[in-house]
């Protein structure tokens, strides 16, 4: 289930898009931490150099989105939910929910001027869901 709604999050009322998968939320937090993983999901990034691989509160660096290198830093990383500037600018937060029986929410929480950022969600969840569903498959 793709949702897109209006949600009070811990950073006051953003746009929330969100995506409801069948893995478990620990998979899923690990794939959006991991800065090596995210040009395989994100429609955007197509290279990162950062501070650290697996992120955390402080983490700095750079993605590299088409035409241009943008600094970036995560200002807060509690379980499972992050938050970062790029360019300085607030950017999405990220949000793994654990729903329990393997099953997981992914969502962006966009501020109030990430409106026409949406649509890049929709496709990183789609990405993300197929990303997941290749690990979890088996190998032959």
């Amino acid at each position: 289930m793709t949702r897109v709604r209006t949600a009070r999050t811990p950073d006051g009322r953003r746009l929330e898009v969100s995506h409801v998968l069948s893995v478990p939320a620990a998979d899923a937090w690990d794939v959006l931490v991991d800065t090596t993983q995210w040009p395989e999901w994100s429609p955007l990034v197509n290279g990162v150099e950062a501070t650290d691989r697996r992120i955390r509160t402080d983490t700095t660096g750079r993605i590299r989105i088409p035409g241009a290198w943008l600094p970036f830093r995560i200002t807060a990383c509690t379980t499972r939910r992050w938050t970062w500037r790029v360019t300085g600018i607030p950017a999405a937060a990220h949000r793994v929910d654990d729903l329990g029986s393997d099953r997981c929410r992914i969502a962006f929480e966009l501020p109030p001027h990430g409106t026409g950022y949406v649509p890049v969600c929709l496709r990183a969840l789609e990405n993300l869901e197929a990303l997941l569903a290749t690990e979890d498959a088996p190998v032959h």
